[in-house]
């Protein structure tokens, strides 16, 4: 069974129609979304830019701040439990009242 050319033609255009219409597809959808487009050694060559990123960089900018802010204060009071737990007096005061305890 021979399959020329002439016939393969039809099916190779089709194919060709489809690739080409879903990397527009894709593109597009890219641009819509704010996502950016990668050169052919895959830099990025159409960063978004315009009020919303910079809204959303402020946003995520003030969010990390107070992470960062509720962060060293947990770390604080971590600190302080660590000191506690560890204090030998801490210790010496807890092996006092289990003695004070009635025993069953």
């Amino acid at each position: 069974m021979d399959i020329s050319f002439g016939e393969l033609a039809p099916l190779i255009g089709i194919l060709g129609v489809l690739a080409i219409g879903g990397w527009i597809l894709t593109t597009w959808l890219r641009i819509k979304h704010g996502y950016p487009l990668d050169g052919a050694w895959g830099q990025a060559i159409y960063p978004k830019t315009g009020d919303e990123a910079l809204e959303r960089i402020k946003l995520l900018s003030s969010e990390n701040a107070q992470l960062r802010a509720e962060l060293g204060s947990v770390k604080d009071r971590l600190a302080n439990v660590e000191r506690i737990v560890t204090d030998d007096s801490h210790r010496l005061t807890q092996e006092i009242e289990s003695l004070r305890l009635p025993r069953n």
